[in-house]
């Protein structure tokens, strides 16, 4: 069973670190051009912030905020969040079986 694990790892590493081919460059139609870094902070406007915590050899975690109108604005927006950890589980307060 170890040889058959070490040959799967092994077959599959000259893939890994590839990038997947992008939609625009498979011939897939878009409306507009992409900004100067292919990014949503392209878009006039928005700027997005993040905070990474990382803690001894256990604690990873972070959060990332997308500011629709920037940091000046106080102008509420639509919004939502979706909490996934690192194991791919959704986790929030109403979910926590504790």
């Amino acid at each position: 069973m170890r040889l058959v694990w070490l040959l799967l790892v092994f077959l599959l590493a000259p893939t890994h670190g590839q990038e997947a081919p992008r939609a625009r460059d498979l011939g897939i139609p878009f409306e507009g051009t992409p900004g100067p870094w292919n990014a949503i902070t392209d878009v006039e406007g928005i700027e997005v912030g993040l905070s990474t915590l990382i803690e001894g050899d256990d604690i990873r975690t972070g959060v990332t905020a997308i500011l629709p109108r920037g940091k000046d604005s106080n102008d509420p927006v639509f919004a939502g969040w979706f909490p996934l950890n690192g194991n791919g589980v959704t986790c929030s307060p109403e979910t926590d079986p504790s």
